[in-house]
């Protein structure tokens, strides 16, 4: 049997017109030898390579924080105040209230706890836990702990277990210890409109049949260790929590102005998602991963006022609920999303570093020659010698 083919056809002299064409070019061999300076060089990629992948990795295991507002759609009709202050005064010299918008008066004096003690006591406790601000001046520690408060993570974590209803034992009246300060505390429901939260002295802001307290008497410097509104959650740093105001002054006035905003803090889930299941069931917004709480703004005016009966002394929290609802939610983005911003990372560093280091060697060679050319010219050497 014959056969066309011939083992000559595929022989070297056959192939030698494919050997120009290549349609992969190969690398040059000088790109290739290994050198100390290139192993060096990898070493180095592999190492921001891998930082930079770590960096994306605790980026999406954080998650990245959203904030959105929206008008409040709930129907809610209380809100829970938290309190605990000390006034320079006897609890007996004292009368608190609360005037809201709606025309009620809550008798605040029936519904929070009193308790006599010493100014001076609380003045100590202040001293050794460094913790107490002035209203005229914040420090840096107390400015980092508020920022960290609103963040969700730290939130949740401070949250952990609900709200509670315990507030923080007072210092231990010692024997012979003079009662000249009254410490109110406790939580109590009012209508969730604007209001007037004051506290005055006996005989002094509204007829009662009580003795009316000499002005001598008055002394309205005080210490507010929590001012919080809705769940009662202590370890929450609030603005006025933990400060100190004092005066000489007996006809004195005090007045904070408090801006009152509905806050909504949940993780892993779409925050206008959380906030509608908030809505349909109350219970939804106390979980492991949803906490709702209330923030405020303050600014505060104070300063001795003439001795008149058109003019009231006394410390006058007014706040104003808000009509709004901030909502914010830490969210993650998924695993798919996180190998693909991995490997871009990894090959951006990678052909980075491919250009830095043709170059670099570039122009190492290039400073190298232009070296030896000088080197020669100046020896009176040449190439042909």
């Amino acid at each position: 049997m014959n056969s066309k083919l011939d083992d000559d056809a595929f022989g070297e002299s056959s192939l030698a017109g494919l050997k120009t064409f290549d349609a992969f070019p190969k690398t040059k061999p000088s790109y290739t030898t290994p050198t100390r300076t290139g192993g060096q060089w990898t070493v180095l990629i592999l190492l921001i390579s891998s930082l930079f992948s770590y960096s994306e990795l605790r980026t999406w295991l954080r998650g990245s924080e959203n904030y959105h507002f929206t008008v409040e759609k709930g129907i809610s009709h209380t809100l829970q105040l938290n309190l605990d202050m000390v006034i320079h005064m006897p609890c007996d010299h004292l009368r608190i209230n609360i005037q809201d918008a709606a025309g009620d008066r809550i008798l605040a004096d029936e519904m929070l706890s009193h308790d006599d003690t010493n100014w001076s006591l609380w003045l100590a406790k202040r001293s050794s836990a460094h913790e107490y601000q002035t209203l005229d001046h914040e420090d840096d520690e107390r400015l980092a702990e508020q920022e960290a408060d609103v963040h969700v993570g730290h939130v949740l974590g401070e949250t952990r277990g609900g709200p509670r209803k315990r507030f923080a034992k007072p210092p231990k009246m010692r024997w012979g210890d003079k009662v000249d300060a009254c410490r109110i505390w406790g939580s109590l429901e009012g209508n969730k409109v604007q209001g007037d939260f004051h506290v005055t002295a006996r005989g002094h802001g509204y007829r009662e049949n009580a003795p009316h307290l000499d002005h001598g008497a008055f002394d309205f410097s005080h210490m507010i260790t929590e001012l919080s509104f809705g769940p009662h959650y202590p370890s929450l740093l609030n603005p006025l929590d933990r400060t100190i105001a004092e005066t000489t002054d007996h006809y004195y006035k005090y007045q904070y102005f408090l801006s009152v905003v509905p806050t909504l803090y949940s993780r892993g889930k779409n925050a206008l998602e959380t906030y509608t299941r908030s809505l349909a069931s109350t219970a939804a917004r106390y979980t492991r991963n949803t906490v709702f709480t209330n923030q405020y703004a303050v600014t505060s005016q104070s300063g001795a006022i003439p001795e008149s009966p058109m003019v009231v002394p006394g410390i006058f929290f007014k706040y104003n609920i808000e009509p709004i609802m901030l909502l914010v939610s830490e969210e993650r983005a998924g695993f798919l999303s996180l190998l693909i911003r991995v490997i871009n990372t990894i090959s951006g560093v990678l052909v980075t570093g491919g250009w830095v280091y043709q170059i670099v060697t570039w122009v190492g060679g290039f400073w190298g020659r232009r070296r030896r050319v000088s080197e020669g010219y100046l020896t009176g050497k040449s190439s042909l010698d």
